[in-house]
């Protein structure tokens, strides 16, 4: 369980049912991107494929350690990254494949890393076997949305998120990871972050620079051109969901950043002290209310295409 940072109350519960051996055939798993959805499958798998007798998973044994180095050949990644959506062939191809019983492992396991990109079909079909798989077998959903997954699915899954950590668990695993930055760019990174392990060091990687999509969103709101917001708007129509809530994440904390200059404090980055010194706290502000009304509108049902339309007129 150490692999797995905070989520106390998390973690304390499922050893207690893997103590009793109340292991569930289905997990939903549901948390922003880096936020430990993997770390906590593979925890998982582990635990049902371990052959300890008291603490599970052992970490040790010889089928912990093929879960945990990825060779386990009963857990089985149920994806096609490529491709937009999760089919109902792979769906189908996987519940063909559930009634060939385990080739070494106690369990059968197979793990649905894009949950929420199932298609309607898929979805079905995947109802269909866990309504009354075999004994032997499990599924493990992982979701950055799991309200966009069948009610009926998530009936018959345990459900389990994973909440951002506090700054005394977040902190001291990035500064063991990345021992030459400072503890302002500690912090920084894991407020940035929302304080999830995952975004926080990969901006302490890039040396938290700007993605191109804030650059020039930065310059088009400090230059008030509507032509060059509209034209950035419009070529981010075609992202994912993920994609653009991530981005329009992004552009939340340069806005908080700029008003933070507003205030007399110093900006993380050039387009923060430029935003700050040409748009009044109001402007801002009222930018940081659309920018997460649009975030949370991505998260429902409203297209992205629609989102990003709707921001050309409100972002000016």
């Amino acid at each position: 369980m150490e692999r797995l940072l905070g989520n106390g109350e998390l973690k304390a519960s499922l050893q207690a049912a893997f103590a009793a051996d109340r292991i569930s055939h289905s997990y939903l798993i549901s948390g922003p991107a880096g936020s430990g959805k993997h770390t906590l499958a593979r925890i998982l798998a582990a635990a049902m494929q371990c052959t300890a007798g008291d603490r599970r998973p052992c970490g040790v044994c010889l089928q912990c350690r093929k879960v945990f180095d990825s060779v386990h050949p009963d857990v089985i990644t149920v994806d096609e990254p490529e491709k937009k959506t999760v089919s109902v062939d792979l769906i189908r191809r996987a519940r063909t494949d559930l009634y060939i019983r385990p080739n070494e492992g106690r369990r059968k396991i197979y793990l649905i890393p894009r949950a929420n990109d199932m298609n309607a079909s898929a979805q079905n079909a995947l109802l269909k076997i866990l309504e009354e798989p075999p004994e032997y077998g499990a599924f493990l959903l992982l979701s950055d949305s799991p309200e966009k997954l069948l009610p009926t699915i998530r009936s018959r899954c345990v459900s389990l998120h994973l909440s951002p950590l506090a700054e005394r668990e977040c902190v001291p695993a990035l500064s063991a990871a990345f021992p030459e930055k400072s503890p302002d760019e500690l912090h920084r990174a894991w407020e940035r972050a929302d304080g999830y392990y995952g975004p926080a060091a990969a901006l302490l990687r890039e040396g938290q620079a700007l993605s191109a999509q804030a650059a020039r969103f930065a310059d088009c709101f400090a230059a008030r051109s509507r032509s060059g917001m509209t034209a950035l708007l419009v070529g981010m129509e075609r992202l994912k969901r993920d994609q653009l809530i991530q981005i329009l994440n992004e552009w939340i904390e340069l806005l908080a950043d700029a008003i933070r200059v507003r205030t007399g404090l110093p900006g993380s980055s050039g387009e923060a002290v430029r935003l700050g010194h040409s748009r009044t706290v109001a402007e801002l502000l009222g930018a940081v209310r659309n920018l997460q009304q649009a975030a949370e509108l991505a998260k429902g049902n409203v297209s992205v295409g629609t989102i990003c339309g709707a921001l050309q007129g409100q972002l000016m």
